[in-house]
């Protein structure tokens, strides 16, 4: 057998060794049933992905999500894709992708997402995402803004057009879980700004998040938004919160 065929076989034994020996302390399995039948890109397994908590709501008319901001904003659409409660698959899959550094959950979400945009939105190269921001320690502790990444996710599986990333905070975060509904949204008044606005005029813009919970975040980012005269506002959470 020739030197470089030798050096090959035992450069693919050694490859194989090496990923059988990160495998077992670090194990690639779905999060939820813990089997082993999904590709190198998936958080949970195809099957587990079918009996996720979908909540249909872009089917609706009137959904819980819509009442949520009747009397304070005008949204042309609001979705929410999963049903998020404490201790749940989904709360699973948010947790890895806000503090464990995992893409592979974004990447999820944001083909959910796709999925529901392209059946229930009309778009073109005048429909913009947006993310909403984090600041920049939360940006630089976790490498990445988890609503971009969904953003990216959602082009990537079909539903192309621009991300725009002009909206950034304007002052510190700090964390918004206890405070109820005023509360926040004494603190996020004015926590957003625009940069570049000009490119969202007569344009139809589409707000992307994480999660929704009282809306606040996403009613202070219409608010600013408004300031590029967009010809329409939708918003779309990867999970609405029943908690």
């Amino acid at each position: 057998m020739a030197i470089g065929a030798i050096a090959k076989k035992t450069l693919q034994t050694f490859q194989v060794y090496l990923q059988g020996f990160v495998h077992l302390f670090y194990p690639h399995v779905c999060l939820q049933c813990a089997s082993e039948y999904l590709s190198k890109d998936q958080i949970i397994c195809s099957h587990c992905e079918t009996l996720l908590p979908y909540t249909d709501f872009a089917k609706m008319q009137n959904s819980p999500v819509d009442k949520i901001f009747w009397g304070r904003i005008k949204l042309l659409k609001s979705i929410s894709i999963l049903f998020y409660t404490k201790e749940s698959i989904v709360q699973k899959i948010l947790f890895e992708l806000k503090y464990k550094q995992n893409k592979k959950a974004g990447l999820l979400l944001g083909k959910l997402i796709a999925t529901t945009l392209k059946e229930s939105i009309e778009f073109d190269q005048n429909t913009y995402l947006i993310p909403i921001p984090i600041s920049k320690v939360s940006r630089r502790k976790r490498g990445y803004n988890q609503s971009e990444l969904i953003c990216e996710s959602i082009v990537a599986n079909g539903f192309n057009v621009p991300i725009y990333k002009g909206l950034l905070k304007s002052k510190k975060h700090t964390s918004q879980t206890h405070k109820d509904r005023v509360q926040r949204g004494i603190y996020l008044d004015n926590i957003f700004k625009l940069t570049h606005f000009n490119m969202l005029s007569n344009k139809d813009i589409i707000i992307i998040d994480d999660v929704l919970t009282t809306g606040a975040t996403i009613e202070a980012a219409y608010h600013c938004l408004l300031k590029a005269n967009p010809k329409s506002i939708s918003m779309v959470t990867a999970a609405y919160t029943l908690d």
